[in-house]
């Protein structure tokens, strides 16, 4: 049996405060996926991507949770979701990061990390997750920004 992974998220932006690098930037706000006290999105800060979850529309927003509950399949990539995507807009077509999500009875597994559209693997995870705590954490991260698309 794998080892129980925790998740939790936190709000988070793009820039902090004092990062020169905003300037001129879009400063996303998201809803940053914490894996065992560590961020996602600064283990994969080297691609300029932000979680897909906790900002957007609110229709968007609902479809990301689906994808991330696994109760939408999504359009062309089945069981294969965007994890993170373009800070600026989130459209798939700007090159996302993408995971292979399943759910094995009461546990969820996050795994195969891949650079979109290059099908390039990233060697992270996989990730293991018990059901009800990554439900309540994924359905907890609705609003986290607020709209923004």
């Amino acid at each position: 049996m794998a080892t129980i992974n925790h998740l939790q998220t936190r709000p988070a932006k793009r820039y902090d405060e004092f990062d020169p690098a905003q300037d001129g930037n879009r400063n996303t706000e998201f809803a940053d996926l914490i894996i065992d006290g560590k961020s996602l999105y600064q283990r994969l800060k080297k691609y300029d991507m932000v979680p897909s979850l906790g900002w957007g529309s609110a229709n968007h927003q609902r479809l990301m949770i689906d994808y991330f509950l696994l109760e939408q399949r999504h359009e062309y990539m089945y069981y294969r979701y965007p994890i993170l995507v373009c800070p600026w807009c989130g459209d798939e077509e700007c090159g996302f990061i993408s995971v292979k999500i399943d759910r094995e009875a009461d546990t969820v597994i996050w795994k195969d990390f891949m650079l979109e559209p290059d099908n390039k693997r990233i060697p992270i995870g996989s990730f293991y997750f018990n059901w009800e705590n990554y439900k309540s954490v994924i359905y907890g991260t609705f609003g986290t920004a607020g709209e923004a698309l």
